[in-house]
């Protein structure tokens, strides 16, 4: 049989990092802080009726403009080198990685965020990543950022599933990741997936991930007592199967979860194999 391919598929603020990635440089690079800069975000894309993503790059934008920073690629990357991970980040990886090959799947990680492409880049973690689905800047002659060229919301981040699916790694692409493709032909079927999300804009994709018999998990800050409510909300609603604090060490109840599934993902797969070798 050929070994089936599990994806791991995360949103990253909240999810892998307790906070928003442009918290751990770039907004003390401005000189601003977390609440002014997300209150002044807002303020744009309320007064604006705008994206709130497309109004946090422009801040983005403006702010390092009027600071004289330049935003090029690696300036982002630079601010995503200190980024704080949640407990057993770096070390998660490897260990689900191994357990996936102990037991006949093979493992790949996703990242599905509205946060910055260049910034998780920089992370610690980036190499782990099959793909990163993130917003992207356009960058002129000289390197430096000039105009948003990829802006992720809750609806653009469920075509990026189908584009996993699919083995489609194209942000732009329109037409492989709409064309019909038979359920046994497809890279990685939805059944194959396990979403890592923490709010509300993670819901369209827990939600498309569940109803195509994939598992969802709500990560939560055990310590920030919103997010463990906003957690067991979507729990409670039947939005995700788990919900687990955002602990990803080896005795974690996440990871416990994660072994359970791949265990499950596996004896359908052989399952489904034997029935088609029987007809």
């Amino acid at each position: 049989m050929r070994k089936p391919i599990v994806a791991l598929i995360y949103d990253f603020d909240g999810t892998l990092s307790p906070g928003n990635m442009q918290e751990f440089g770039f907004i003390q690079a401005v000189g601003s802080t977390a609440g002014d800069f997300w209150k002044m975000s807002d303020g744009i894309a309320v007064k604006n009726d705008a994206s709130n993503v497309l109004a946090y790059m422009k801040l983005m934008f403006d702010e390092a403009r009027k600071s004289g920073i330049k935003l090029r690629r690696e300036d982002f990357k630079r601010f995503g080198k200190d980024i704080t991970l949640f407990p057993g980040v770096r070390d998660w990886f490897g260990m689900v990685n191994a357990y996936g090959a102990q037991h006949g799947v093979k493992v790949e990680h996703y990242i599905n965020s509205s946060g910055l492409k260049e910034i998780i880049e920089g992370s610690p973690v980036a190499s782990e990543f099959k793909h990163i689905f993130a917003g992207t800047f356009i960058y002129d002659e000289n390197g430096e950022a000039e105009w948003p060229g990829i802006a992720v919301d809750y609806t653009a981040k469920t075509q990026f599933l189908f584009k996993i699916s699919k083995g489609i790694f194209s942000a732009r692409d329109t037409k492989q990741v709409n064309s019909s493709v038979r359920e046994d032909r497809k890279r990685i079927p939805f059944s194959h997936m396990i979403y890592f999300g923490d709010g509300d804009t993670d819901v369209p994709c827990m939600k498309i991930v569940g109803m195509f018999g994939g598992h969802s998990i709500a990560v939560y800050d055990p310590d920030n007592e919103k997010k463990v409510a906003g957690a067991r909300k979507l729990k409670r609603q039947g939005r995700v199967a788990f919900a687990a604090p955002a602990d990803y060490s080896a005795d974690s109840r996440t990871y416990g979860i994660v072994c359970a599934i791949i265990d499950k993902i596996i004896a359908d797969y052989r399952l489904s194999e034997m029935q088609s070798a029987s007809r």
